[in-house]
């Protein structure tokens, strides 16, 4: 670390010793988020100007859970303590895995740091919204988003209840077990995530013979792999090949109302 950044870091632990890890009552806390789940969510919940930065991984199409378009307002970082030192938020939202020596730094230096794990379904990400709602200090704007997040789920119900096999095929090969944000949103838009019914769980993978020897209904391909990509896959006459977004398939919030649209878009081509 240069001198002068140092010495900038070591101040301002100095400040934080004697004040507060939370802002002033009544005021709304200034946020940094380095999850790209939370970006999404907080984009949602947040009042202009709250929000200082996202995570760099919101930039990215690939791994991004909001619009390019909505992505664009805010700055991103990369997680580093010293670029969320420079935006000097209140609270420090982040994911799980957060490397504990990042954590100790950023709250050492006055910060309120708070994690969030990968959400296992739609009950569990409507809790999100509520705890990070809460934490903006605007719980009914949570509440809002749980609205229109349950509202699209209805939605997309299928209009004849009847559940299509369905095997989703990831980026590298691999499944979604059941225990899974999107297998629970296969089950509410119409489908039966067909990974169990094989002996597969979460991230087990699946080779492209294994899909030819026992072709599911419909396969969702969220993969670039070259069997994935495979001609034979077209040649499958009983089975219906669709294409899933990546960006659909780990975080929950408003992402659920894009995820569901699209799952119930597929559904309804399938007789």
């Amino acid at each position: 670390m240069k001198p002068l950044l140092a010495a900038s870091v070591l101040l301002l632990a100095a400040c934080a010793q004697g004040g507060a890890d939370a802002p002033t009552a009544g005021a709304r806390p200034t946020i940094v988020s380095l999850n790209p789940c939370t970006d999404a969510i907080l984009a949602d919940v947040t009042a202009p100007g709250q929000l200082l930065a996202i995570s760099h991984y919101s930039k990215d199409p690939r791994s991004s859970s909001m619009p390019a378009k909505r992505a664009s307002r805010y700055r991103a970082t990369g997680g580093t303590v010293e670029e969320v030192l420079a935006l000097d938020p209140d609270v420090v939202v982040a994911g799980s895995f957060i490397a504990p020596a990042t954590r100790a730094a950023l709250e050492d230096l006055g910060m309120q740091v708070v994690t969030f794990g990968i959400a296992s379904d739609v009950a569990s990400s409507e809790e999100q919204i509520r705890e990070l709602a809460s934490l903006a200090g605007d719980p009914q704007a949570g509440q809002s988003l749980i609205e229109r997040i349950e509202a699209a789920l209805t939605e997309a119900e299928a209009p004849d209840g009847r559940a299509v096999d369905v095997l989703l095929w990831q980026p590298g090969g691999i499944v979604a077990g059941e225990q899974s944000l999107v297998s629970d949103l296969l089950a509410r838009t119409g489908f039966t995530n067909g990974a169990p019914a094989r002996g597969l769980s979460q991230a087990d993978y699946v080779a492209l013979e294994d899909v030819v020897a026992a072709p599911p209904h419909v396969l969702l391909v969220a993969g670039g792999d070259l069997g994935q990509q495979h001609p034979v896959l077209d040649r499958l006459p009983d089975m219906r090949r669709e294409r899933f977004d990546t960006s659909l398939l780990y975080c929950g919030g408003p992402t659920i109302i894009r995820a569901a649209r699209r799952l119930a878009e597929i559904r309804s081509t399938v007789s």
